[in-house]
């Protein structure tokens, strides 16, 4: 087949969520700002300055409070972070069909580095530090012909870059949610992904649009 299918990171792939919940309480005793850390961790999905600016933490203050959580990140947030069921065999039925793994993600792209590597998932490409339709330079870039992420941000990054938009439900937005984005089909987990991408070999159709 040879083509390339991206994936988002967070609650597509991996589970953060509890060393999100740390690495926000953390930050908050640090600047004696109220940063709700169960809240961030509820929604992933939207950059760390746009999640910062809902706290209504002031603007003066945020590119130094960007920095400090990217500093304590790979202490609090790696260690305690699982893969998703089935992300790892979603990655390699990508490679068994002869095609490339990218990930695009809104994290900063050294700690998702970390994450990968951390984790075991061995994926061909990573472009960090872009979001919902800034997604997708990357996936043109890479002629990604499918792009599977949990936030309807995803859904928005792969329909701009005229890819199959596959949403998966293990993240904050509802299948309904999703779908309304503009879905052309969800998915419960990447559990289903294989069968999926298998089914979509011939390129001609969307299966379980």
């Amino acid at each position: 087949m040879g083509r390339c299918v991206g994936f988002d990171l967070d609650m597509t792939l991996i589970d953060p969520r509890p060393g999100m919940v740390a690495a926000m309480a953390q930050l908050a005793r640090e600047s004696g700002l109220d940063l709700d850390g169960e809240l961030f961790a509820s929604r992933l999905g939207p950059p760390l300055d746009h999640v910062l600016r809902g706290f209504e933490a002031p603007e003066e203050r945020i590119p130094e409070l960007v920095s400090r959580f990217r500093e304590i990140y790979p202490g609090l947030v790696i260690p305690s972070t699982t893969v998703l069921p089935g992300a790892c065999a979603a990655i390699d039925a990508v490679r068994d069909a002869a095609g490339t793994s990218l990930v695009v993600t809104g994290k900063y792209e050294r700690n998702a580095a970390l994450h990968l590597q951390a984790h075991g998932l061995a994926v061909d490409v990573l472009v960090g530090d872009l979001w919902a339709t800034g997604k997708a330079a990357a996936l043109k870039r890479h002629n990604a012909f499918a792009f599977v992420g949990d936030h309807v941000g995803d859904i928005q990054g792969a329909l701009a870059a005229g890819a199959i938009a596959v949403g998966v439900t293990t993240g904050p937005c509802s299948r309904a949610e999703l779908l309304a984005a503009g879905a052309h089909v969800v998915l419960d987990s990447l559990v289903e992904f294989p069968g999926w991408l298998a089914a979509s070999a011939d390129g001609a159709r969307v299966p379980g649009r």
